[in-house]
């Protein structure tokens, strides 16, 4: 089948999109606070043990992020003024509420990431669904005391139902289809997607690709860059995504604070969460992607 969740729509014939103090490029800084499952596979730096239950060895790796690697983070983004779009499994606010307390003291913005990134968000029927994240946006919302915009599957997973059931839940967009430089109206009333990044995204450039910190933040500068150059015609949104137990390992934490510093410091940079951003968009374009 061919999908119709949305239309094709070439930048080069859109409006252009004005961000708040004639700002260029709209930046996010996406931190992923996630639970893994201890009896199930999941994203592992050593695939010899990865099928284990348990598997202290990747296991161990991820449980950095929440015992060690998010607060090295936190330090860097309150140094540099950052308020992160915290990508939220659920199953966080029973396992670490201490990660939601420190974000709530930020005003951090809340995306609803599923129940635990151990599960992906597939093979569900329409009530099991809905059930699911009606329970995930319920429990992120009592524990952070905000009820998400947004939404990241696990995986960047979803059905072929996932945004409109979002939709009849109050939120008001997706992040997982990254094909796009701006936000676009999905054919969901009420609904946008948002860019993400699976490119400039720690997953990819430290693990798959295995690039060193002078690397990254080189990335993240000619990334930057590019799109400020493209925003002559309107402006564009850029998403530097962190996983704190593989950015924010000791050997690594430098290279990124030193793309924290760019961005923050950057004079054509609207610094802004993923929900700001997608409200403004809302709010100041016309009705069509």
């Amino acid at each position: 089948m061919d999908h119709q969740l949305f239309d094709y729509s070439p930048i080069v014939e859109r409006e252009p999109i004005h961000w708040p103090g004639g700002a260029r490029v709209a930046c996010y800084v996406a931190v992923n606070v996630e639970h893994y499952r201890i009896d199930r596979p999941s994203t592992s730096i050593f695939a010899g043990t990865a099928g284990l239950a348990p598997d202290p060895l990747n296991y161990g790796w991820r449980d950095y992020g929440p015992r060690v690697g998010i607060w090295r983070l936190i330090e860097s983004l309150d140094r540099h003024g950052i308020r992160a779009s915290a990508m939220l499994n659920s199953a966080v606010c029973h396992h670490y509420p201490q990660i939601v307390r420190a974000g709530r003291e930020r005003d951090w913005a809340w995306i609803a990431h599923g129940k635990d990134n151990s599960t992906f968000h597939t093979g569900m029927t329409a009530e099991e669904e809905r059930a699911y994240l009606e329970d995930v946006v319920e429990t992120i919302g009592t524990a952070t005391g905000r009820r998400p915009r947004g939404w990241l599957g696990p995986a960047l997973t979803e059905t072929f139902r996932t945004p409109a059931l979002l939709a009849e839940l109050g939120l008001d967009y997706v992040l997982d289809w990254c094909n796009d430089d701006q936000p676009y109206r999905l054919n969901v009333p009420g609904m946008l997607s948002m860019p993400y990044s699976i490119e400039v995204n720690d997953v990819t450039l430290f693990l798959g690709r295995n690039l060193s910190g002078p690397d990254f933040v080189r990335i993240v500068e000619d990334q930057l860059d590019q799109l400020h150059a493209d925003a002559r015609t309107g402006g564009r949104v850029m998403a530097l995504v962190l996983h704190p137990f593989i950015s924010s390992q000791p050997f690594r934490h430098k290279y990124v604070d030193q793309a924290l510093r760019h961005l923050a410091g950057h004079p054509g940079v609207w610094l802004a969460t993923s929900d700001e951003i997608a409200a403004h968009y809302a709010r100041t374009t016309a009705g069509s992607p």
